[in-house]
């Protein structure tokens, strides 16, 4: 048990050796980490991690090897990851089959398995450290800091890294100055919107002595992000302190964790934290001996998007449908049940012990004028670094999509990269030397969103595009207010209609107008930003949809009533390969001789394609 700051030092010093002896092997042990995010996860690291054990335990090393999990390293298109410490060597896609040669070459031979080592795109090296990949080169990690290097389930792992230090400097000031240093830090709130953190904790602790709440958002909807799931994954130790500091310097005894239910690892790793926790009396009554008390609850998500609202979301937290209301009064003022209570996304809450043990100006050191410190982004889509990065505010979306993404697949043209999800829009190449930063995005027409950055090339088209956030939309509408439970399944029927090749040039005055009114007749934020997919596409690939309506042609050859596949006889060898893979038997030929696909019976799967070898059938 911790029950002075004189304890925690003592505590922290201790377990910081032990983890400077891990890293460095001053002990003369060799660590084996590897990768226990989701995505990792899902490819066997855990298969991977048993297997090591077992081969640890049978050669009788066990005083000279340890294995364990940490967090998500971030780089998901190559994980499964394993890092072998002291010497920093990172495996990456390893499978069950690779072990074997890990542990005979180099734990026990201490050579290095140069065939798993990242190799460098551009020059062919093998690179055997991770921060020498372009990949972790440009960014900042905060929020990510010790994702990747601490076990999430070992709180003595997390003392060794300052966790609870940040509390600890909190705990000795007056709760005003905690205050001020957060609105000096310019933290603003990651979920989405960007409000300042500071002012939001201002109006809380400005509401009369009493039951106040805080709130941890973790139910992140936006199709491909997953930075808040990671962050919780990989060092839940750090949001459960931001939430701490947050209600003391509101005056709150109780915290709330909302976490999707379909982040199991998430919401074990964090359960596991508060638990360890209040063993060592870091969580509970009279704090390091102070009159603070603190506890943290789990609420479990069903997994509706509009619980990212905070008003839909407080609902759903007591027991009722997870609906918007109408502010004010805001959830500083009238929250969680009709008390003072703060909303902050998890990333928000992972920055807020930097803050306190670094101070104010070195966190507001970082990023631009007005959007400081750093920014996580699941970068995905059509990118050849597929993962989750941290950079600081104010870093270029080239930046971004080419230095740390390494580019487009296959030579491919970048056509836009989405931002902040379905309620945010469409960037592109007139965009990339833009400044990532609240205020910059939204004046291009985008959002920052709670962190998704979608990218595609040329092969997408962007009325389907638009048309899949609209259906996502559709879906997760409460249902609450006509404009978005109406508006935005009539703007979905229209763009089903331009790409089935029978939309009008009228329909696209009418969804502009439609539009408008959601916009601003819609109830809550999800509301009226959910026609931003239709608005930021028209802006900026206006052609396209001419092209759907007047030409009746998909440019991207992705909208199958708009295109037909079709054979090249100069090319076609006659082989018959995509006759007998054809499901619709519409495939007609001789061997040795060009076939010819009846278009009246093609079903445009595909297969034809994927199965000729001479690139001989081709979209039209």
């Amino acid at each position: 048990m911790i029950r002075t700051f004189e304890e925690l030092k003592e505590c922290q010093e201790h377990c910081a050796e032990q983890f400077k002896t891990k890293i460095t092997g001053a002990s003369g042990k060799r660590a084996v980490v590897l990768c226990g995010g989701t995505g990792c996860l899902s490819s066997n690291s855990d298969v991977i991690r048993k297997k090591f054990e077992v081969l640890v335990s049978e050669n009788h090393l066990e005083d000279k090897i340890t294995v364990n999990q940490v967090g998500c390293f971030g780089f998901c298109s190559q994980g499964p990851f394993v890092k072998i410490f002291p010497e920093d060597t990172l495996y990456r896609l390893v499978t069950i089959d690779d072990v074997d040669e890990i542990f005979a070459k180099d734990l026990v031979g201490g050579q290095i398995v140069e065939r798993l080592l990242y190799e460098d795109p551009n020059t062919g090296e093998k690179v055997p450290k991770q921060d020498d990949i372009n990949f972790y080169k440009k960014q900042h990690r905060i929020a990510l800091e010790q994702c990747g290097q601490i076990d999430p389930e070992n709180i003595h792992e997390a003392l060794g890294t300052d966790a609870f230090a940040g509390l600890a400097k909190a705990l000795s000031m007056d709760r005003q100055e905690v205050i001020n240093i957060v609105l000096a830090s310019g933290l603003r709130g990651r979920g989405g919107a960007g409000f300042p953190t500071g002012r939001k904790w201002q109006f809380a602790y400005a509401q009369p002595e009493g039951q106040k709440y805080v709130v941890c958002n973790g139910d992140e909807g936006d199709p491909g992000a997953f930075m808040d799931r990671s962050i919780l994954e990989g060092n839940p130790l750090e949001v459960i302190e931001g939430m701490m500091i947050a209600g003391y310097a509101i005056g709150a005894q109780n915290g709330y964790f909302y976490v999707r239910a379909e982040y199991p690892v998430a919401v074990s790793r964090l359960r596991k934290g508060i638990r360890q926790a209040e063993e060592m009396g870091l969580l509970g009554d009279h704090i390091l001996g102070t009159d603070f008390s603190f506890r943290c609850h789990v609420r479990l998500g069903a997994g509706a998007f509009v619980c990212g609202e905070e008003t839909a979301l407080l609902g759903s937290i007591e027991g009722r449908r997870g609906m918007p209301r109408t502010r004010p009064p805001f959830p500083a003022v009238e929250g969680l049940w009709h008390k003072p209570t703060i909303v902050n996304n998890v990333e928000t809450l992972s920055l807020v012990p930097y803050i306190l043990r670094n101070g104010a100006e070195k966190f507001a050191s970082i990023g631009t004028a007005g959007s400081k410190g750093t920014k996580v982004f699941a970068l995905g889509g059509k990118i050849n670094n597929v993962g989750l990065v941290e950079v600081p505010m104010g870093t270029t979306l080239r930046e971004l999509i080419y230095d740390i993404g390494g580019g487009i697949p296959d030579g491919k043209k970048f056509k836009a990269i989405q931002t902040g999800g379905p309620s945010g829009g469409c960037l592109t190449e007139k965009d990339l030397d833009c400044e990532i930063d609240f205020d910059t995005l939204r004046e291009r027409g985008s959002m920052m969103g709670s962190g998704g950055a979608i990218v595609m090339d040329e092969d997408n088209c962007m009325v389907d595009v638009a048309k899949f956030y609209m259906d996502f939309i559709c879906d997760e509408s409460c249902g609450k207010c006509t404009q978005c439970r109406i508006g935005t399944r009539r703007l979905l029927e229209y763009l089903e209609k331009i790409c089935n090749g029978q939309g009008t040039l009228t329909d696209l005055d009418e969804m502009r107008d439609l539009a408008a009114v959601i916009q601003v007749g819609a109830l809550c934020a999800l509301g009226q930003t959910a026609a931003n997919p239709v608005l930021s596409t028209f802006q900026n690939f206006h052609d396209e949809y001419v092209e759907h309506i007047v030409n009746k042609k998909c440019p991207a050859k992705v909208c199958k009533n708009l295109m037909e596949y079709k054979i090249d006889p100069d090319l076609c060898r006659g082989c018959s390969a995509c006759a007998r893979q054809c499901p619709a038997d519409c495939i007609h030929g001789e061997i040795k001789s060009p076939f010819t696909i009846d278009a009246s019976a093609c079903i445009k799967c595909g297969t034809c394609i994927s199965v000729c070898k001479f690139g001989a059938v081709y979209k039209d």
